[in-house]
Protein backbone atom coordinates (compact mmCIF):
# COMPACT_ATOMS: atom_id res chain seq x y z
CA UNK A 1 0.00 0.00 0.00
CA UNK A 2 1.77 3.65 -0.89
CA UNK A 3 1.20 5.85 1.39
CA UNK A 4 1.09 9.41 0.80
CA UNK A 5 3.12 12.25 3.43
CA UNK A 6 1.65 16.13 3.19
CA UNK A 7 3.70 18.84 4.79
CA UNK A 8 2.37 20.94 7.53
CA UNK A 9 2.34 23.60 4.98
CA UNK A 10 0.20 21.57 2.21
CA UNK A 11 -2.66 20.48 5.53
CA UNK A 12 -3.12 24.25 6.60
CA UNK A 13 -3.53 25.41 2.93
CA UNK A 14 -6.32 22.69 2.65
CA UNK A 15 -7.89 23.20 5.77
CA UNK A 16 -7.95 27.24 4.97
CA UNK A 17 -9.83 26.29 1.87
CA UNK A 18 -12.43 23.58 2.89
CA UNK A 19 -15.56 25.32 2.29
CA UNK A 20 -16.87 26.44 5.59
CA UNK A 21 -21.01 25.62 6.38
CA UNK A 22 -22.51 29.04 6.69
CA UNK A 23 -23.98 29.19 10.17
CA UNK A 24 -27.65 29.77 10.71
CA UNK A 25 -28.83 33.25 11.54
CA UNK A 26 -29.81 34.01 15.00
CA UNK A 27 -33.24 35.70 14.32
CA UNK A 28 -35.90 34.44 11.59
CA UNK A 29 -36.01 38.04 10.06
CA UNK A 30 -32.36 37.90 9.33
CA UNK A 31 -33.50 35.85 6.01
CA UNK A 32 -35.88 38.08 4.73
CA UNK A 33 -38.29 35.82 4.00
CA UNK A 34 -41.30 37.92 4.61
CA UNK A 35 -41.84 41.48 4.05
CA UNK A 36 -43.37 44.31 6.04
CA UNK A 37 -44.80 42.94 9.93
CA UNK A 38 -43.31 39.75 10.35
CA UNK A 39 -46.07 38.38 11.93
CA UNK A 40 -47.62 39.13 9.21
CA UNK A 41 -46.26 36.50 7.05
CA UNK A 42 -46.25 38.20 3.80
CA UNK A 43 -44.25 36.03 1.21
CA UNK A 44 -41.50 38.21 -0.40
CA UNK A 45 -39.48 37.70 -3.71
CA UNK A 46 -38.85 33.60 -4.43
CA UNK A 47 -40.97 32.74 -1.64
CA UNK A 48 -44.26 30.75 -2.34
CA UNK A 49 -46.53 30.05 0.02
CA UNK A 50 -48.29 26.12 -0.65
CA UNK A 51 -50.76 23.72 1.02
CA UNK A 52 -51.25 19.95 1.70
CA UNK A 53 -53.88 18.18 0.50
CA UNK A 54 -54.05 15.68 3.90
CA UNK A 55 -52.07 17.61 6.81
CA UNK A 56 -50.47 16.02 9.69
CA UNK A 57 -52.05 17.16 12.72
CA UNK A 58 -50.18 18.59 15.10
CA UNK A 59 -52.05 19.03 18.32
CA UNK A 60 -54.98 21.58 16.59
CA UNK A 61 -52.05 24.04 15.46
CA UNK A 62 -52.33 25.79 12.13
CA UNK A 63 -49.44 25.87 9.77
CA UNK A 64 -48.51 28.31 7.34
CA UNK A 65 -46.60 26.61 4.95
CA UNK A 66 -43.58 28.44 1.94
CA UNK A 67 -40.79 27.52 0.35
CA UNK A 68 -38.00 29.60 -0.34
CA UNK A 69 -35.71 29.44 -4.01
CA UNK A 70 -32.73 30.84 -4.62
CA UNK A 71 -33.46 33.14 -7.64
CA UNK A 72 -33.44 31.37 -10.95
CA UNK A 73 -33.59 28.18 -9.30
CA UNK A 74 -36.23 25.38 -9.68
CA UNK A 75 -37.47 22.53 -7.77
CA UNK A 76 -37.78 19.16 -9.93
CA UNK A 77 -41.21 17.02 -9.75
CA UNK A 78 -41.15 13.36 -8.53
CA UNK A 79 -44.44 11.19 -8.91
CA UNK A 80 -43.43 9.29 -5.54
CA UNK A 81 -41.04 10.59 -3.67
CA UNK A 82 -40.41 14.06 -2.38
CA UNK A 83 -39.65 16.89 -4.79
CA UNK A 84 -35.75 17.37 -5.33
CA UNK A 85 -34.79 21.11 -4.15
CA UNK A 86 -31.64 23.24 -5.53
CA UNK A 87 -29.19 24.16 -2.63
CA UNK A 88 -30.11 27.45 -1.10
CA UNK A 89 -33.92 26.04 -0.80
CA UNK A 90 -35.87 26.38 2.51
CA UNK A 91 -38.79 25.16 3.35
CA UNK A 92 -40.77 27.07 5.77
CA UNK A 93 -43.37 25.78 8.20
CA UNK A 94 -45.22 28.33 10.60
CA UNK A 95 -47.37 26.90 13.59
CA UNK A 96 -49.89 29.23 15.22
CA UNK A 97 -53.23 29.46 16.83
CA UNK A 98 -56.14 31.72 16.39
CA UNK A 99 -57.22 33.63 19.57
CA UNK A 100 -60.46 32.41 18.57
CA UNK A 101 -61.08 30.02 15.43
CA UNK A 102 -64.26 30.99 14.62
CA UNK A 103 -63.22 34.59 14.59
CA UNK A 104 -59.98 34.38 12.88
CA UNK A 105 -60.23 38.33 12.77
CA UNK A 106 -59.32 38.79 16.20
CA UNK A 107 -55.64 37.57 15.62
CA UNK A 108 -53.12 34.81 16.27
CA UNK A 109 -50.21 34.00 17.80
CA UNK A 110 -47.77 32.31 16.19
CA UNK A 111 -45.52 29.95 18.16
CA UNK A 112 -42.14 28.48 16.03
CA UNK A 113 -41.23 28.27 12.60
CA UNK A 114 -39.45 25.02 11.53
CA UNK A 115 -37.18 25.75 8.27
CA UNK A 116 -35.69 22.92 6.30
CA UNK A 117 -32.33 24.09 4.82
CA UNK A 118 -31.16 22.38 1.81
CA UNK A 119 -27.00 22.79 1.78
CA UNK A 120 -24.16 20.95 -0.11
CA UNK A 121 -24.47 18.31 2.06
CA UNK A 122 -28.17 17.52 1.85
CA UNK A 123 -31.23 19.07 4.43
CA UNK A 124 -30.65 20.25 8.09
CA UNK A 125 -33.70 21.32 10.50
CA UNK A 126 -33.36 24.71 12.45
CA UNK A 127 -36.23 25.77 14.97
CA UNK A 128 -37.28 29.34 15.66
CA UNK A 129 -39.12 30.23 18.46
CA UNK A 130 -41.58 33.64 18.66
CA UNK A 131 -40.85 36.12 20.98
CA UNK A 132 -44.34 37.12 23.17
CA UNK A 133 -44.24 40.63 21.26
CA UNK A 134 -44.70 38.89 17.74
CA UNK A 135 -41.88 40.67 16.51
CA UNK A 136 -39.38 38.11 15.65
CA UNK A 137 -38.64 34.46 16.78
CA UNK A 138 -35.06 33.44 17.94
CA UNK A 139 -33.15 30.34 16.89
CA UNK A 140 -33.36 27.43 19.63
CA UNK A 141 -31.81 23.99 18.84
CA UNK A 142 -32.89 22.41 21.98
CA UNK A 143 -36.85 23.38 21.38
CA UNK A 144 -39.12 24.46 24.62
CA UNK A 145 -42.47 24.42 25.80
CA UNK A 146 -45.07 27.07 25.60
CA UNK A 147 -48.10 27.64 27.39
CA UNK A 148 -51.21 28.44 24.83
CA UNK A 149 -54.63 28.95 24.57
CA UNK A 150 -57.40 29.24 22.28
CA UNK A 151 -60.80 29.22 21.60
CA UNK A 152 -62.07 26.56 19.22
CA UNK A 153 -64.62 26.89 16.21
CA UNK A 154 -67.26 25.42 18.80
CA UNK A 155 -66.01 27.98 21.16
CA UNK A 156 -64.60 25.30 23.49
CA UNK A 157 -61.63 26.94 25.38
CA UNK A 158 -58.26 24.92 25.84
CA UNK A 159 -55.03 25.11 27.57
CA UNK A 160 -51.91 23.21 26.19
CA UNK A 161 -48.26 23.46 27.15
CA UNK A 162 -47.04 23.08 23.30
CA UNK A 163 -43.84 21.55 22.81
CA UNK A 164 -41.36 22.61 20.07
CA UNK A 165 -38.94 19.90 19.13
CA UNK A 166 -35.22 20.31 19.80
CA UNK A 167 -33.63 19.61 16.24
CA UNK A 168 -32.40 15.93 16.85
CA UNK A 169 -35.88 14.99 17.02
CA UNK A 170 -36.69 16.02 13.68
CA UNK A 171 -34.80 12.98 12.17
CA UNK A 172 -37.07 10.85 14.07
CA UNK A 173 -39.58 11.14 11.19
CA UNK A 174 -37.84 13.25 8.10
CA UNK A 175 -36.33 10.01 7.57
CA UNK A 176 -36.05 7.95 3.78
CA UNK A 177 -33.22 5.03 4.01
CA UNK A 178 -31.43 7.06 7.08
CA UNK A 179 -31.28 10.27 4.76
CA UNK A 180 -32.97 13.16 6.21
CA UNK A 181 -35.32 14.12 3.89
CA UNK A 182 -38.60 16.68 3.26
CA UNK A 183 -41.84 15.26 3.89
CA UNK A 184 -44.64 17.01 2.54
CA UNK A 185 -43.27 17.78 -0.83
CA UNK A 186 -45.01 15.52 -2.64
CA UNK A 187 -47.39 15.22 -5.59
CA UNK A 188 -50.29 13.38 -4.01
CA UNK A 189 -50.17 16.32 -1.38
CA UNK A 190 -49.11 19.32 -3.45
CA UNK A 191 -51.25 18.39 -6.31
CA UNK A 192 -54.10 20.45 -5.48
CA UNK A 193 -56.16 23.71 -6.35
CA UNK A 194 -54.69 27.55 -4.76
CA UNK A 195 -56.40 30.67 -5.82
CA UNK A 196 -58.23 29.12 -8.71
CA UNK A 197 -55.23 27.18 -10.37
CA UNK A 198 -53.81 24.00 -9.65
CA UNK A 199 -50.60 24.85 -7.30
CA UNK A 200 -48.27 23.15 -9.33
CA UNK A 201 -49.08 24.07 -12.46
CA UNK A 202 -49.15 27.67 -11.08
CA UNK A 203 -45.34 27.10 -9.93
CA UNK A 204 -44.63 26.29 -13.43
CA UNK A 205 -45.41 28.97 -14.99
CA UNK A 206 -43.97 31.28 -12.28
CA UNK A 207 -40.30 29.28 -12.94
CA UNK A 208 -40.30 27.84 -9.63
CA UNK A 209 -40.96 24.04 -10.32
CA UNK A 210 -39.77 21.50 -13.63
CA UNK A 211 -42.90 19.38 -14.40
CA UNK A 212 -42.68 16.83 -16.91
CA UNK A 213 -44.01 17.48 -21.19
CA UNK A 214 -47.43 17.08 -21.06
CA UNK A 215 -48.30 17.47 -17.36
CA UNK A 216 -51.94 17.15 -16.76
CA UNK A 217 -52.69 17.41 -13.06
CA UNK A 218 -55.39 15.32 -13.83
CA UNK A 219 -53.37 12.34 -14.04
CA UNK A 220 -51.05 13.20 -11.54
CA UNK A 221 -50.96 11.46 -7.43
CA UNK A 222 -53.31 13.07 -5.31
CA UNK A 223 -54.71 12.64 -1.98
CA UNK A 224 -58.11 13.74 -1.62
CA UNK A 225 -59.27 16.30 1.88
CA UNK A 226 -59.84 13.53 4.26
CA UNK A 227 -62.46 15.78 6.15
CA UNK A 228 -64.57 16.55 3.01
CA UNK A 229 -68.03 15.07 3.35
CA UNK A 230 -67.70 14.41 0.06
CA UNK A 231 -64.93 11.76 0.05
CA UNK A 232 -65.93 8.35 0.79
CA UNK A 233 -64.60 7.16 4.10
CA UNK A 234 -61.95 4.26 3.04
CA UNK A 235 -60.65 7.08 0.79
CA UNK A 236 -60.60 9.53 3.81
CA UNK A 237 -59.36 7.27 5.98
CA UNK A 238 -56.06 6.42 3.74
CA UNK A 239 -55.48 10.15 3.16
CA UNK A 240 -55.29 10.56 6.38
CA UNK A 241 -53.13 7.96 7.35
CA UNK A 242 -50.71 8.46 4.37
CA UNK A 243 -50.41 12.30 5.73
CA UNK A 244 -49.93 11.36 9.26
CA UNK A 245 -48.16 8.10 9.65
CA UNK A 246 -46.84 6.83 6.23
CA UNK A 247 -43.94 9.57 6.74
CA UNK A 248 -42.40 6.65 9.56
CA UNK A 249 -44.37 3.49 8.56
CA UNK A 250 -42.75 2.58 5.04
CA UNK A 251 -40.23 0.27 4.18
CA UNK A 252 -37.54 3.34 3.80
CA UNK A 253 -39.23 4.87 6.87
CA UNK A 254 -38.22 4.80 10.65
CA UNK A 255 -40.56 2.64 11.71
CA UNK A 256 -39.57 0.22 8.58
CA UNK A 257 -39.14 -2.41 11.22
CA UNK A 258 -42.88 -2.63 12.51
CA UNK A 259 -44.12 -4.37 9.09
CA UNK A 260 -46.89 -1.86 9.13
CA UNK A 261 -47.18 0.40 6.08
CA UNK A 262 -49.72 2.53 6.38
CA UNK A 263 -49.09 4.47 2.62
CA UNK A 264 -51.99 4.94 0.21
CA UNK A 265 -50.61 3.32 -2.24
CA UNK A 266 -50.12 -0.50 -0.13
CA UNK A 267 -52.34 -3.07 -1.28
CA UNK A 268 -51.22 -5.78 1.34
CA UNK A 269 -54.24 -5.99 3.77
CA UNK A 270 -51.81 -7.72 6.43
CA UNK A 271 -48.77 -5.21 5.63
CA UNK A 272 -51.64 -2.00 6.36
CA UNK A 273 -52.09 -4.15 9.80
CA UNK A 274 -55.25 -6.10 9.03
CA UNK A 275 -54.78 -9.25 10.84
CA UNK A 276 -51.42 -8.35 11.56
CA UNK A 277 -49.81 -8.78 15.54
CA UNK A 278 -47.26 -6.09 16.42
CA UNK A 279 -43.54 -7.18 16.09
CA UNK A 280 -43.22 -5.62 19.72
CA UNK A 281 -45.80 -6.23 22.15
CA UNK A 282 -45.85 -4.08 25.01
CA UNK A 283 -48.12 -1.61 26.71
CA UNK A 284 -48.00 -0.16 23.26
CA UNK A 285 -50.60 -2.90 22.23
CA UNK A 286 -52.36 -2.84 24.96
CA UNK A 287 -53.70 -6.04 25.25
CA UNK A 288 -55.23 -6.03 21.46
CA UNK A 289 -53.68 -8.61 19.29
CA UNK A 290 -53.72 -7.28 15.77
CA UNK A 291 -53.50 -3.55 14.44
CA UNK A 292 -56.65 -3.33 12.51
CA UNK A 293 -59.41 -5.99 13.10
CA UNK A 294 -62.11 -5.42 10.58
CA UNK A 295 -65.69 -3.92 11.85
CA UNK A 296 -63.86 -4.23 15.63
CA UNK A 297 -61.91 -0.71 16.32
CA UNK A 298 -61.82 -0.89 19.82
CA UNK A 299 -59.56 -4.21 18.87
CA UNK A 300 -57.72 -2.78 17.08
CA UNK A 301 -53.97 -1.57 18.33
CA UNK A 302 -53.96 1.31 15.60
CA UNK A 303 -57.14 3.30 17.60
CA UNK A 304 -55.54 2.34 20.77
CA UNK A 305 -52.61 4.31 19.99
CA UNK A 306 -54.12 7.34 18.45
CA UNK A 307 -56.09 7.51 21.50
CA UNK A 308 -53.43 7.20 23.93
CA UNK A 309 -51.68 10.58 25.48
CA UNK A 310 -49.15 8.78 26.99
CA UNK A 311 -45.62 9.62 25.86
CA UNK A 312 -44.78 5.65 25.89
CA UNK A 313 -48.11 4.55 24.01
CA UNK A 314 -49.45 7.76 21.49
CA UNK A 315 -49.02 7.36 18.07
CA UNK A 316 -47.44 9.54 16.31
CA UNK A 317 -44.52 9.59 19.37
CA UNK A 318 -43.39 13.19 18.36
CA UNK A 319 -45.71 15.83 17.18
CA UNK A 320 -48.95 15.82 19.32
CA UNK A 321 -49.39 15.59 22.84
CA UNK A 322 -53.68 15.43 22.68
CA UNK A 323 -55.78 12.71 20.60
CA UNK A 324 -56.63 13.87 17.44
CA UNK A 325 -60.76 13.65 18.05
CA UNK A 326 -61.84 14.21 14.75
CA UNK A 327 -59.05 11.48 12.87
CA UNK A 328 -60.11 9.03 15.33
CA UNK A 329 -63.77 9.46 14.15
CA UNK A 330 -62.86 8.74 10.83
CA UNK A 331 -60.41 5.60 11.59
CA UNK A 332 -63.39 4.34 13.44
CA UNK A 333 -65.80 4.67 10.99
CA UNK A 334 -63.60 3.10 8.40
CA UNK A 335 -62.46 0.22 10.57
CA UNK A 336 -65.77 -0.28 11.31
CA UNK A 337 -67.14 -0.53 7.76
CA UNK A 338 -64.74 -3.18 6.83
Amino acid sequence: MQLYWFSPLVILILALHRPEEAPPKMKLSDYGFFTGKLSDLAPADNVYAYAVNAPLFTDYAEKARFIYLPSGQKMQYDSVRAFSFPVGAVIIKNFYYYHNAAQPEAGRRILETRLLVRDEKGWKALEYLWNPEQTDALLEVTGGTIPVEWVDKSQKKHRLDYVAPNQNQCKGCHSYDGQFTPLGTTARQLNREANGTNQLVAWANAGALELPAGFDPAQAPRLPNYFDPETPVHAAARAYLDGNCAHCHNPHGPASTSGMFLGVDETNLERLGVGKPPVAAGRGSGDRKFGIVPGKPDQSILLYRMESSDPGIRMPEIGRQMPHAEGIDLLKKWITSM
